[in-house]
This record gives C-alpha cells, sequence and structure tokens, in this order.
C-alpha cells in the first residue's frame, strides 16, 4: 500500500548525550500548514541506503503537535544506517529534508485523562516527552484535569538520562507531575533514585494503596465489552522488551487489568 510522503527539512539538531550518541532533532514539513497527531504516535521514515536499497525507520515522536514540526530522539547505532544518516552532518546538515510518512501507532493517552504512572527507559522516553507536552503546555490549558502523573524515567548513568533539566522543570511548575529519575550504575555523587524502573513503580502502587487511592480498581464486570472498559488509572510503558514485560508483570501482579496497561516496546 502506498503511503503519503512528506519532506521534513532538518531545523535543529542536538546531541543531548556525547556518551550514549543521543541526538534530538526538530523537523519542519513546509509543504503542510498543520501535521496532525497525537502525542504518543511515531513516523516511519524513509531513505535509500548506499546499495540503493529502500530503508525505513519508525521513530517516536518526541513532541506535541505544533503546527507543521516535530521532534525525533535518536540513539545512534553502531553500523546502523538510519541513526547514522541522520546524525552524520555531512549526510543530513541543517536544511536538509528526508521523507516521513505518518503519523501511525496506538501508544496514546487514553481519554477522559486519569492519574497516570509513565514509564520509560533509554529513547523510550521520546512519546512521554510528548505525552507531557500535550497535558501541560507552556502556552495553552492545562490539560491533565488535575491528575496525578509520574513518569518513572531509567537509564544506567546520568549522562544518558535525556530530557532531564526539562522534566525537572516541568515538575517544579507542575505539583501534580511527579518526576522519579532513576539510574542502574549511579556513581556515588548521584543523589537520586537507584535501581530498575519496575521497582519505583510497584512503590508508587503500594503507597497509593495505603493511601486509599483507587490503584486498583475493583475487579472489572465480565459483562463489560473490552472496548468500553474505563479505569481511574493507567500506566504508559515504551522500552525495551525486557523492562516492558517486567513492569506489566509487576502491575498484573497488583491485580491491574490488562487494559490498563499500555505499552509500546522494541528490541
Amino acid at each position: 500500500m502506498d503511503r503519503q510522503l512528506y519532506a521534513a527539512r532538518l531545523e535543529r539538531k542536538e546531541c543531548i548525550s556525547e556518551q550514549a550518541q543521543c541526538y534530538h532533532f526538530e523537523f519542519v514539513i513546509d509543504e503542510l500548514e498543520s501535521f496532525s497527531y497525537a502525542a504518543g504516535q511515531f513516523v516511519s521514515a524513509v531513505a535509500d541506503d548506499a546499495k540503493g536499497k529502500q530503508q525505513t525507520r519508525a521513530y517516536s515522536l518526541a513532541s506535541a503537535a505544533n503546527g507543521n514540526r516535530f521532534d525525533l530522539c535518536v540513539n545512534r547505532v553502531e553500523e546502523g544506517f538510519f541513526s547514522n544518516h541522520l546524525a552524520d552532518l555531512p549526510d543530513l546538515p541543517i536544511g536538509a529534508k528526508i521523507n516521513v510518512h505518518g503519523p501511525h501507532g496506538h501508544f496514546i493517552l487514553r481519554e477522559p485523562i486519569t492519574d497516570s504512572i509513565l514509564v520509560a527507559t533509554g529513547t523510550g522516553v521520546a512519546p512521554m516527552r510528548g505525552f507531557t507536552q500535550w497535558l501541560f503546555p507552556a502556552d495553552g490549558p492545562d490539560r491533565s484535569n488535575g491528575k496525578q502523573i509520574w513518569l518513572v524515567y531509567g537509564t544506567r548513568y546520568e549522562t544518558d538520562m535525556y530530557y532531564h533539566e526539562e522534566f525537572e522543570a516541568l515538575a517544579r511548575r507542575k505539583p501534580n507531575f511527579h518526576y522519579l529519575p532513576t539510574l542502574s550504575r549511579a556513581q556515588d555523587s548521584w543523589k537520586g533514585l537507584r535501581g530498575y524502573v519496575q521497582n519505583h513503580v510497584a512503590k508508587i502502587v503500594e503507597r497509593a494503596a495505603r493511601l486509599g487511592l483507587p490503584h486498583p480498581q475493583p475487579a472489572v464486570d465480565p459483562a463489560i465489552p473490552p472496548a468500553e472498559l474505563n479505569f481511574e488509572v493507567y500506566a504508559y510503558i515504551c522500552g525495551l522488551n525486557f523492562m516492558v514485560t517486567s513492569v506489566r508483570e509487576s502491575l498484573a501482579g497488583f491485580g491491574w487489568h490488562r487494559k490498563q496497561i499500555v505499552f509500546e516496546r522494541y528490541d
């Protein structure tokens, strides 16, 4: 099936982690007045490699919809064609264009907005950045409806935390947004949380239960069709398969329904 391709012009590129070789990209689609998408969706980038073979890679959008613009967060992979094509200035200087199609995907916030636990590792934080920009826009009405939003973000080292200052600033600005970065290989100087994200997600659920909050709510009525199920809290998980599976199993152990757990994983 043929897909509509758009030429996305690179407007800004920044290496946000030298150690992890992670890059933040900002693109503009000049041919469109508006590029509409739901926070959490992805685009597919298309290009021909050195042998003339077409390569396609899916990248989560690292921003909320903003006119005809979108952001990406990409780790450079050794010998990886597309990540190197994006990261290398000789291949893709400022002003150069790539072809993309989309938006695609169903990793989006369920509405009405509920208390939500966002869980990410590595570049899995990209759609979470889109979620937070949509929920708490800098120049628009707050869409969180006062719900409690937790972001549990895990990396190995402090140098691998992408958009760290941005999330810290948001937590200072919005009292119902709770930013919980955790490091699995932290140095002695690190004063924050340590360990894996699944451990801290469990603590959030346990604390909510002690406070009498409905996390989770009572067992689902089997007569309700799955498409009509609504919950008072959701978890949104994005990262490597092992992490996603671990968090899902942890939440299932607390009695969470599988429909409360929305996830996207990659290998």
